[in-house]
């Protein structure tokens, strides 16, 4: 079953059709045709044959008036050793290549240095002269976006920059990148970038995040207000949760639903001493 990382991984490609483009060009220094459009494409590649043959994400990118297929690009996530990629991998090539009609790259992505290794290995099919060799992103060569005009150019790349870098003494600045971006997406893109660089971050940088979302820092947003509640919410149901206390639905939503710190901040009071988890919502009481 694909990892929480694997499908982080994938939605950047799918949240932002022309960055496989954009890394082959700017990170592996492959050319890349000039194109209009870069669209997503089903990634289902089963034909006759019954086995699954599914890549995480498949783009194409379109030239001219008639939006014609310039190139195709088979981007896979790979996060760990499969014995059976060797064998899939050409396969995705070649039925994308005779479906769209166009050149076809396959393009592997991983954030682990010894992964990118093992991806790079050309793949032997057999067949004379007919030898697949990966075009390989690994940790090296995502850039370290630390700059917030290029953050906000690209947000997916930030993110891709945090998890590839997190770890390291850039992890601070990437984390601050972030955040002047994130004020621009969209409320699902927001939740699950912020998890993903978060979780990404060593715990210093993640302490120091944490703390400018919560104070009035410049770059603080309905983003990073809505982030820390949801993070205070939490906290108010674990306390009643560890205290044995009972949480009805209605609580649990109301609890959720709250946006207000102020107020958030008075219920975890109060779940310290309530003995009913109702108690939490009274309107009397500090």
């Amino acid at each position: 079953m694909p990892s929480v990382t694997h499908e982080a991984l994938v939605e950047l490609f799918k949240n932002r059709p022309t960055l496989a483009a954009e890394l082959l060009h700017d990170a592996l220094g492959q050319p890349v045709p000039a194109f209009t459009e870069a669209r997503l494409e089903p990634a289902d590649l089963t034909e006759i044959l019954p086995s699954d043959r599914r890549a995480d994400v498949i783009v194409v990118l379109l030239v001219g008036e008639q939006r014609r297929p310039a190139t195709a690009i088979v981007v896979e996530v790979q996060l760990g050793v499969d014995a059976n990629k060797p064998y899939v991998w050409p396969v995705y090539v070649t039925q994308t290549r005779a479906r769209h009609r166009c050149p076809t790259r396959l393009l592997v992505v991983t954030i682990d240095a010894a992964m990118a290794q093992w991806c790079s290995r050309p793949i032997d099919t057999g067949h004379p002269g007919l030898t697949l060799t990966p075009l390989v992103l690994g940790p090296e060569g995502v850039p370290v976006v630390t700059d917030a005009e290029q953050a906000r150019a690209a947000p997916e790349v930030v993110v891709l920059s945090a998890m590839a870098h997190g770890q390291g003494e850039a992890g601070e600045a990437i984390g601050v990148a972030f955040l002047a971006a994130a004020a621009g997406l969209d409320e699902e893109r927001r939740a699950l970038y912020a998890d993903v660089v978060l979780s990404s971050l060593n715990e210093a940088a993640r302490r120091m995040l944490e703390a400018m979302m919560k104070s009035g820092y410049e770059f603080q947003s309905e983003f990073a207000r809505s982030y820390v509640a949801k993070g205070e919410a939490r906290a108010v149901l674990a306390f009643l949760e560890a205290r044995g206390l009972e949480v009805p639905a209605d609580v649990r939503e109301r609890v959720l639903a709250s946006t207000d710190l102020a107020e958030l901040d008075r219920w975890i009071r109060r779940a310290a001493v309530v003995t009913d988890a109702r108690e939490l919502l009274a309107t009397n009481g500090s």
